[in-house]
């Protein structure tokens, strides 16, 4: 493994005069030359002081990230941010569409390569956005940790136990700064709503909810020639070889195991870690999960459930996540909302409000407090750990996992949360999601809690 040495500091004066060559970081042996990397911020009065950033995975969700949304800041227009570097994907139509938006947003072009690792050569680059597939977050952010380099990824942590245990150590070892984007843990009103609770006020809480109002199918498709700007291969990377279908691949991907975690990792990631942060917990002790293709049938090709619930014990109460198509959502929430239940009342917490016994506690607007990017791009400079820090998006990725290899076993597992493992159940262990065995010539550096 390869010594991540100390990073020298470098004006952007420099940085456009020097060589654009990096050391050969993590272990990659690549060399980018000069030319290649030569736009990046404009230079000024305290442009050292701002972050360079990398864009690994260039589409819907990628640059979005940098745009931002209606319910969240994106990296544009963040006073701290120098510029972006450089991008990376494996469909050049995305890189290309990337680097235009990004030219337009800072006057200069950045680099579009195809493979991660000669984005992650770039040595002064700062910090990386990894916005790809779920299956491919594990590598870019293991070998990103190694280049020294902090770190901005898309939830679910990963696409198994395995990896994000990995995941985990390395960026621990390497001491990186790590934002997951579960960017609700940035809004006021949610920050609000687990305030709330953590106080109290609902009394004794014994049953939590949590749920997605999803959708079905997404049809039946023939093999077919992937397109020319497609390097199907590499899309892949360590998932097991498939011909390739249009509805497997951008968005789509999302429910296939192969490659995503279904609703339950998708938007699970995301209500999920609200009911952990609320009750204080980590882990549960058991899980059980049901469902299945129930509204789109087995004809259609995605292989995640429609229909799920999953039941997680804890100690001291049982939280219910549940998959549906069509809403409403559970109790008077919305599509996508958490719920605690209390000796004392109830309390829905959604993307637009949060609501006690039926009445608005403090009606607010998503507007007030939404900087989950301007969060991480501090802690890049203070080196302090960030609202969605990883240790604690670890466990939430975790509780999303541990639903689906239930699921996909088809009876109650039981999980040791210090251990990491899943007890007496040798069958469970081998399921994809908690760990499968990478496609050649990928390979999962292993780092050790």
């Amino acid at each position: 493994m390869r010594e991540v040495k100390e990073k020298k500091s470098i004006s952007r004066r420099d940085f456009f005069g020097r060589t654009g060559k990096a050391a050969a970081g993590a272990g990659l042996g690549l060399m980018v030359p000069r030319h290649l990397v030569a736009a990046v911020a404009p230079e000024g009065d305290g442009a050292n002081d701002k972050v360079l950033l990398g864009l690994i995975g260039c589409g819907y969700r990628g640059t979005g990230i940098l745009r931002g949304r209606s319910f969240e800041e994106g990296f544009f227009g963040q006073p701290q941010v120098a510029g972006v570097a450089a991008v990376c994907d494996v469909d050049s139509k995305n890189a290309e569409r990337g680097a235009a938006m990004i030219e337009k947003e800072y006057g200069r072009r950045p680099k579009a390569f195809k493979d991660f690792r000669e984005l992650l050569e770039v040595k002064e680059i700062d910090a990386v956005i990894i916005a790809t597939p779920d299956h491919w977050h594990a590598l870019p952010f293991i070998h990103a940790c190694e280049a020294g380099k902090d770190i901005f990824v898309e939830k679910p942590l990963s696409h198994n136990i395995v990896e994000a245990r990995s995941m985990l150590a390395a960026a621990g070892k390497f001491e990186r700064v790590v934002q997951v984007g579960t960017w609700q843990r940035s809004v006021q009103h949610i920050v609000d709503a687990i305030d709330f609770v953590r106080a109290g006020k609902l009394g004794k809480i014994s049953v939590c909810r949590a749920w997605k109002c999803g959708i079905a199918g997404v049809g039946q498709e023939k093999r077919s020639t992937p397109p020319p700007n497609l390097d199907w291969d590499f899309w892949l990377g360590p998932a097991p070889y498939t011909e390739y279908r249009q509805n497997r691949c951008h968005y789509q991907w999302r429910w296939f195991f192969e490659y995503g975690t279904g609703e339950t990792g998708d938007s699970g990631a995301h209500m999920m870690d609200l009911i952990l942060l609320g009750m204080q917990v980590k882990s549960p002790l058991e899980v059980a999960s049901y469902g299945g293709k129930f509204v789109c049938g087995d004809d259609d090709d995605r292989t995640t459930p429609d229909t799920q619930m999953v039941i997680y014990r804890f100690p001291n109460f049982v939280l219910n996540w549940e998959v549906h198509v069509g809403e409403p959502g559970l109790d008077g929430g919305g599509t996508l909302a958490a719920e605690f239940i209390g000796q004392k009342g109830w309390l829905i917490v959604d993307r637009a409000r949060w609501v006690v016994n039926g009445t608005d506690e403090k009606p607010t607007t998503m507007r007030e407090v939404r900087n989950h990017a301007g969060n991480f791009l501090d802690c890049v400079k203070t080196r302090q750990t960030p609202r969605s820090d990883i240790e604690s998006a670890y466990y939430t990725t975790v509780m999303c996992h541990l639903g689906n290899i239930a699921y996909r076993v088809g009876r109650s597992i039981k999980w040791d949360g210090e251990k990491g493992v899943i007890v007496g159940d040798e069958e469970a262990m081998r399921c994809p999601q908690y760990q499968r065995e990478y496609r050649k010539p990928w390979t999962l550096p292993v780092f050790s809690l």
